[in-house]
């Protein structure tokens, strides 16, 4: 079937009304557009798993800081729609802002201790946005399955636990980072870096390499992991680390030396020029 492009709630019930009553599983991709190999991926996992795959394409107020790029983030939905329908998907929901928040949302979801630390400690309530637009999707299309990328771990985590403690009746799939050949994770703000800029980008993923590599060798001491991070990103002048967090992977919890977890999560955020990035990696630790 051709891609259909819906922009009201009501109409997208009503378009997977029939699906369900057919019996056909459904599958969602949120997203906040200007899509990219990486989007892809997730929506070529989709297909996979569903008979129906519905890809959301709305940039969210609610997770963007008075100083964050709310305005400026980049939009093309022409060029989303090439993409989806090349990977299959059914329906892109594109909904207006005035369609999601008909009215000064006074509800939030906010899974207070994962959502505090880390990432939600740099920016404030970026969570809870995120946590409320993906609950309210998820009541919209009531998905049988929904896919996030592993870049955005930190988020990926706080979702999966939002998902269990409120008994969400869905399936949380967790699809790999995708990079370029350079390592450089695909976002749609790397479109914000001059030529020098992206020159400089790899040093994300190299920083994380020497990590893995110390971690694989028998090193679990969170703040010796941090300092090999460091040490690479501080080598690129370009380079300003944000954060540079080292967490058990399940929970993200501290560390513990003398009881290290199955699998350590490293989740960096470093500014290059004036466009943030982020990157992760998880490591089995030996």
């Amino acid at each position: 079937m051709p891609l259909e492009t819906v922009t009201t709630i009501a109409e997208l019930r009503e378009r997977l009304r029939s699906a369900r009553y057919a019996g056909k599983s459904v599958g969602l991709v949120p997203t906040m557009g200007y899509l990219h190999r990486g989007h892809a991926s997730l929506v070529d996992r989709a297909r996979a798993d569903n008979d129906i795959v519905v890809t959301s394409v709305f940039v969210n107020p609610l997770q963007f800081g008075p100083n964050e790029d709310f305005a400026r983030y980049p939009r093309d939905l022409d060029a989303d729609r090439t993409l989806l329908a090349a990977h299959g998907a059914d329906i892109v929901f594109a909904p207006p802002v005035e369609e999601m928040y008909a009215r000064p949302i006074v509800t939030h979801i906010e899974v207070e201790s994962l959502s505090a630390r880390m990432e939600g400690e740099r920016r404030p309530g970026h969570f809870r946005g995120v946590a409320t637009v993906v609950g309210k999707l998820f009541n919209i299309v009531q998905p049988d399955r929904a896919y996030f990328g592993e870049k955005d771990y930190q988020q990926l985590q706080v979702i999966r636990r939002m998902v269990a403690d409120l008994s969400f009746q869905l399936e949380i799939v967790g699809v790999p980072t995708v990079r370029d050949v350079d390592g450089v994770a695909l976002s749609s703000r790397n479109v914000y870096l001059s030529a020098e800029e992206r020159a400089a980008a790899p040093v994300l993923s190299r920083s994380l390499a020497a990590a893995a590599e110390a971690i694989g060798a028998g090193l679990v001491d969170a703040g010796k992991i941090e300092a090999i991070i460091l040490g690479v990103l501080d080598a690129e002048p370009l380079a300003e680390p944000d954060l540079v967090a080292v967490a058990a992977a399940d929970t993200l919890e501290p560390v513990d030396p003398k009881a290290p977890p199955p699998a350590i999560a490293l989740m960096i955020a470093v500014r290059i020029g004036r466009t943030r990035l982020i990157d992760q990696r998880v490591v089995t630790v030996p």
